[in-house]
């Protein structure tokens, strides 16, 4: 998909330059693009995805030492000298320029970042944004960043944004006619509580990319990043250990 956009965008360059390309022309070409767009996420094989248990998240940013983790091969190290290893991992949410996480982070039950409710630019701050959390109890939820109140029972939580899905229908910010795309990542809460992190394996709109999460039945469904974005999961051959990350969600074995 990134190659037929880049072959696209040549030839409307090309065409351009040459006086050879009508306005009616280029909107005929971008409607193909979105047509393409849409029929590959339509397709569930354009979407790497993976299901757990909430009991079985973890968050990571801080090896003992406070050193931040970063990549997912520096936190496995890390966890294989405790005798465990990850069997998957995704970027957790969005971060400042020193790894630190841009809003909430709970790890363990102990607030290490503040929630964010600042205004300003950029994916974070396209409101509603959210929080991914999970209890001491075995569940896990995705609340408004408005209507967030921490628990004594709440183990791991991170904020970001924006919300892809509220209260099963899709966040109204984002055009389903869109331009923009990238490679994007994200959690979402199933109907039987499970929680299912998804990641587009190209370019994707935020209108489809939430889309996939709603025809999934999430009520609710947290963006956590894009561009940047990167899964560990080897039984689908996904084995890359590399990142520059700030909040890592892992599952261990």
């Amino acid at each position: 998909m990134r190659s037929y956009i880049c072959i696209i965008s040549s030839l409307l360059l090309l065409f351009t330059s040459c006086g050879q390309v009508t306005e009616q022309d280029v909107k005929e070409l971008k409607k193909t693009v979105k047509k393409k767009i849409a029929e590959s996420t339509a397709d569930e094989s354009f979407i790497l995805d993976f299901t757990t248990e909430p009991k079985m998240v973890q968050m990571y940013w801080r090896d003992d030492q406070k050193h931040t983790f970063k990549s997912f091969d520096s936190l496995d190290q890390w966890l294989q000298t405790e005798g465990k290893s990850l069997r998957f991992a995704m970027n957790g949410g969005m971060y400042m320029e020193d790894n630190s996480p841009l809003g909430l982070y709970i790890e363990n039950g102990k607030t290490l970042r503040k929630l964010n409710t600042r205004s300003g630019k950029g994916n974070f701050y396209l409101k509603p944004n959210g929080v991914f959390y999970t209890t001491r109890s075995g569940k896990a939820g995705i609340m408004l960043t408005e209507k967030f109140k921490p628990s004594a029972d709440m183990r791991f939580a991170t904020q970001s944004g924006p919300m892809l899905v509220i209260d099963g229908k899709i966040h109204t910010a984002f055009d389903q006619a869109s331009q923009n795309v990238n490679i994007r990542n994200g959690v979402g809460i199933l109907p039987d509580g499970k929680v299912l992190f998804a990641m587009s394996k190209s370019l994707i709109t935020f209108y489809d990319f939430a889309r996939y999460f709603q025809e999934k039945g999430c009520k609710y469904a947290l963006y956590l990043d894009g561009g940047i974005s990167k899964t560990y999961l080897p039984e689908q051959r996904y084995e890359d250990k590399t990142g520059d990350f700030g909040v890592i969600i892992g599952v261990t074995k």
